[in-house]
């Protein structure tokens, strides 16, 4: 007998995305603490629903949950950055590769960049900064590789998010995101991956110099 995976419960799911947005969008910053009660009142709901909510982010690496000091929003320095950006270096060029030779759509990742050049807060601007990422790899024809990605996904946002707040540098990765855009939907599977991998490696490079000459791709 094959077991289904059991849903989340709907208010659950409703705190996990509240928690998060406000992780990823600055509102809960690195190193805060996560109490259950104040968080329950609200979000009008009980301590449990935050709970489960807690241990799913603890899961994503969102937040870190210790047994002396609580739940707190997950820390960012320059070997978590280094971690992270390591994971997106050595597969998302490549699954962008894979998806623009296979010749995906990438209606998604345009609509994306548009929502970011629109966007009026730095909340919509992260979030679209996301979506856009995503969309380049979600087509690439494996599932795992996808799956993979999608679980640093939230902890490239938070490096971004810390980076972001110290030095904003929304419109020159918004020109690197349109030329990644215009190469891949050209055709040029290699030339988007290069410029995806050196748009990646820029980010963390000026983000976190320190994180450099510990192992991460040259």
């Amino acid at each position: 007998m094959t077991s289904v995976p059991i849903p989340i419960p709907s208010r659950t799911q409703f705190v996990l995305e509240g928690i998060k947005n406000r992780i990823l969008t600055g509102q809960l910053t690195p190193g805060q603490a996560l109490v259950e009660t104040e968080l329950a009142a609200q979000f009008g709901v009980s301590k449990t629903p935050v709970r489960e909510a807690l241990k799913t982010l603890a899961g994503t690496g969102l937040v870190v949950m210790n047994q002396y000091k609580g739940v707190t929003v997950r820390m960012v320095d320059a070997d978590m950055a280094r971690e992270v950006y390591d994971v997106r270096l050595l597969l998302e060029p490549e699954a962008l590769r894979r998806s623009v030779t296979r010749g995906a759509s990438l209606d998604t990742a345009r609509v994306a960049l548009e929502r970011a050049d629109g966007a009026t807060d730095t909340a919509q601007r992260s979030l679209a900064n996301r979506e856009f990422h995503r969309s380049l790899y979600v087509s690439c024809g494996n599932p795992l590789l996808g799956r993979m990605l999608d679980e640093v996904r939230d902890q490239a946002a938070l490096v971004s998010a810390v980076a972001w707040a110290a030095d904003p540098s929304w419109e020159r990765e918004a020109t690197e995101h349109r030329e990644i855009l215009r190469l891949a939907l050209d055709g040029d599977a290699d030339g988007a991956a290069r410029a995806l991998h050196s748009h990646i490696a820029s980010f963390v490079q000026r983000a976190f110099p320190e994180a450099q000459g510990k192992g991460e791709p040259e």
